[in-house]
């Protein structure tokens, strides 16, 4: 199901009456991408044609953000703008208001099969779609277009970069699923903080439980949480995961009333810093992966 809210469609643009760019390795293009992993793949799909900024830092939390002046300030002297959408960006259409800019705006998840979940009674799109690494290759096709639409004369660059990458996501991907594979089905159970995983736990066929839902801004009932603390001793899970970008006292507590040990650390919307082990997309996928396998396989 691809949902994509209307006040964005009409933001996002890949169409060729844009302001066209001129880039140089000497004097690259400025473009903004909402948050780390996403201007991670911007680089990728640019190389050093591109000056990409972040708006939330690595570790950062794209639930909770709240965009500043400065922020506006660099939206508006951007000369292309690129978010993921799927609701996950809920702060961006006030900020590029304010910043009066007119450059266009990705919406850079277009074109992928969403999945949705009942929450507080509502349907809402899960927007973490890139915990799955064929939705990111999505994103790769809609970056290339944007960028050579803005800088046609490196076009050639852009496609040769976005191929090399793709490629590079694809042999991840079949890594990935190698390792999940020496799994049983029946032990690929884990408790993290919230619903953050669900593209990868379809890509990879593993279950994710977590006390709280799509976004970190949710909150847990104690019937839920007593729900979920019943579920985990039920189905016997035995294995739990902080993530970087959020409070991990809830889901601890959650472990020390089922005797769930922990796993270790993810990353599932946020890089690390450069020094950490999840400094890009691919290092992310990659460590996350090693993490759940390790701690299953104990």
């Amino acid at each position: 199901m691809n949902k994509i809210p209307f006040a964005l469609t009409l933001l996002s643009t890949l169409t060729l009456g844009t302001t066209l760019a001129h880039a140089s390795p000497e004097k690259p293009v400025p473009v903004v991408a909402s948050f780390s992993i996403l201007a991670d793949v911007v680089k990728q799909v640019g190389g050093d044609l591109v000056d990409v900024t972040s708006l939330i830092p690595a570790n950062g939390d794209p639930h909770e953000f709240s965009p500043s002046p400065k922020d506006a300030k660099t939206i508006k002297n951007a000369s292309a703008t690129f978010i993921s959408g799927e609701g996950l960006e809920s702060w961006f259409t006030k900020i590029v208001k304010a910043s009066g800019s007119d450059k266009p705006t990705t919406v850079v998840s277009e074109g992928i099969n969403t999945h949705t979940f009942v929450e507080d009674g509502e349907e809402v799109t899960d927007p973490h779609v890139w915990n799955s690494i064929p939705n990111v290759i999505v994103w790769v096709n809609n970056i290339e277009k944007t960028l050579e639409n803005i800088d046609p004369e490196y076009a050639s660059t852009y496609q040769a970069n976005a191929q090399k990458y793709t490629q590079q996501l694809t042999q991840l991907n079949k890594k990935i699923h190698a390792e999940i594979d020496t799994i049983p089905v029946s032990k690929r159970q884990v408790l993290t903080s919230h619903d953050a995983f669900g593209y990868y736990a379809k890509e990879y066929k593993v279950k994710f439980l977590a006390p709280l839902g799509l976004s970190t801004e949710t909150e847990a009932t104690a019937a839920d949480v007593a729900s979920l603390i019943d579920q985990i001793k039920q189905e016997q899970i035995k294995t739990y995961f902080i993530e970087n970008s959020n409070d991990a006292r809830l889901v601890k507590q959650i472990a020390n009333a089922t005797g769930a040990k922990p796993g270790g650390e993810l990353y599932p919307e946020s890089l690390s810093d450069t020094n950490g082990p999840a400094s890009s997309y691919l290092k992310l996928m990659n460590y996350n992966t090693h993490q759940i396998v390790s701690a299953l396989t104990k």
